[in-house]
């Protein structure tokens, strides 16, 4: 077998000696650069934090129909689709006196741990309903392992003006079809008034 060409004379004694140098030529080019901090949460020149890209990957929400009701019917098709397994639901069936969203069920239980969540998105892409979207909300640290879990109350849309907080019948004369064909534009009198009575009929027993 033939032995390997000697190439110590190829480059001449002056590579070998700065060889070890050179590798640091990156690190000595960056020393005399301009250093570009910001600040936290000020933001450049005090103007707050930068604002995030419209498709941004923040912290998920929970949303409803135009009449308040829930849009997720609790099918754990996002749970299935998380590939880190930091989505937690529970489906339940909803009654006449206890209407959550269209339809059969609703999401009795909801939970993402975001100690495990990637924000990769394949959960609102499963979601058959849109129930589940990301905001640009990104300031999700804290000081406990519990307070990374968020809750189904901690994830839902805030109620919009108009809307009326569930349980409470679907519109009169609609079926969930028409829902998910976004026909309903906003809750109706009589839904108004089923949630006045129940709850004049729940400070009554309190």
């Amino acid at each position: 077998m033939a032995d390997a060409p000697d190439r110590t004379d190829e480059h001449g004694w002056l590579s070998e000696l700065l060889a070890p140098v050179a590798g640091f030529g990156v690190t000595f080019s960056t020393m005399f650069t301009k250093v570009l901090s910001e600040e936290y949460p000020e933001g450049p020149k005090g103007k707050g934090p930068r604002p995030t890209q419209p498709r941004y990957h923040g912290r998920h929400q929970l949303n409803r129909w135009a009449d308040g009701l829930e849009k997720c019917i609790g099918c754990e098709l996002c749970a299935w689709a998380c590939p880190a397994d930091a989505i937690y639901v529970e489906g339940a069936q909803n009654t006449d006196e206890e209407r959550f969203s269209p339809g059969e069920r609703y999401g009795s239980v909801y939970q993402i741990n975001y100690l495990r969540c990637i924000f990769c998105g394949l959960c609102i892409e499963a979601c058959p309903t849109r129930a589940l979207t990301m905001t640009n909300e990104y300031e999700l640290a804290d000081h406990t392992r519990e307070a990374a879990i968020f809750t189904k109350e901690q994830l839902l849309a805030p109620l919009l003006e108009g809307n009326l907080p569930a349980p409470h019948p679907m519109v009169e004369g609609t079926t969930e079809k028409d829902y998910y064909r976004n026909e309903i534009t906003g809750p109706t009198e009589a839904q108004r008034q089923w949630v006045a009575d129940r709850s004049e009929t729940q400070q009554a027993e309190a």
